[in-house]
């Protein structure tokens, strides 16, 4: 077993964590795409949450390992699409309290224990570019944002409507759990904010955020970040970059 953040991840090869995800899929994810040519897209479904400090060192840990694949002469272009996965489902959207006092409740550790904790976290995480602000984030449920981002996904802005969102908790202490927080947060990656106001504040894509989590729950997920390639390699936690290269590699040979 090798420990990668909170997921202990049984190893195939270099790290490389084989699945059975054979079960229907409801939809999603989708299956790779094919060319009328030999070349075919490699699709990545990416169960994660938006208040996951793993999840954000995995989404540049699997930057880089896209980058190493391609270096190698991957040619096969990738394509991405995220899905949700709640950590922590019970949290209130208004909960009181910092991601420390979090923690220290959720976990039954030590306050002091749970600080450690989190700077090593931050360490990690600077070491991939990303400066975590711990002292000023506010925990939330995280639903309406996994509802955000799948709206993004039909208006064909997910990725950055992902990436604003971990930006905005992890680095600017912004309330994930707020509608118009998230439909501000919206607007800068050019959705229309009265639309995202609309869809939150009516659920439109409640059902969708629990299919995911119900096709997580069939795969056996019960930690993120978790990668699915092809529908048939699972890579879970945030691994070093090698490692999501060897996987994309592998399964653009198959």
């Amino acid at each position: 077993m090798v420990d990668h953040g909170h997921v202990a991840v049984a190893t195939f090869g270099p790290a490389l964590v084989i699945v059975p995800l054979a079960m229907s899929r409801i939809g999603t994810p989708s299956p790779p795409l094919m060319s009328a040519r030999v070349t075919r897209v490699v699709k990545v479904d990416v169960w994660s949450d938006v208040v996951c400090p793993w999840c954000y060192i995995g989404k540049r840990r699997f930057a880089e390992g896209v980058r190493l694949y391609q270096a190698a002469g991957g040619a096969e272009p990738i394509d991405v699409e995220y899905h949700s996965f709640e950590l922590a489902p019970d949290v209130p959207a208004d909960y009181h309290g910092s991601a420390a006092d979090f923690l220290a409740e959720h976990k039954g550790l030590p306050p002091g224990q749970v600080r450690q904790m989190l700077d090593q976290v931050a360490e990690l995480a600077a070491a991939e570019g990303l400066d975590y602000h711990w002292d000023d984030v506010q925990h939330t449920k995280t639903l309406k944002a996994h509802e955000l981002l799948h709206l993004a996904k039909e208006r064909g802005c997910q990725e950055q409507m992902k990436e604003r969102l971990l930006a905005a908790y992890f680095v600017e202490g912004r309330h994930l759990g707020d509608i118009d927080e998230l439909a501000d947060l919206a607007a800068e990656v050019g959705l229309d904010r009265d639309e995202v106001v609309a869809a939150l504040g009516s659920g439109r894509y409640a059902e969708a955020v629990q299919a995911d989590i119900d096709q997580a729950h069939r795969y056996g997920i019960s930690g993120v970040p978790f990668y699915v390639i092809d529908g048939k390699y699972g890579v879970s936690g945030a691994q070093p970059p090698q490692t999501f290269a060897d996987a994309l590699a592998t399964a653009a040979e198959d």
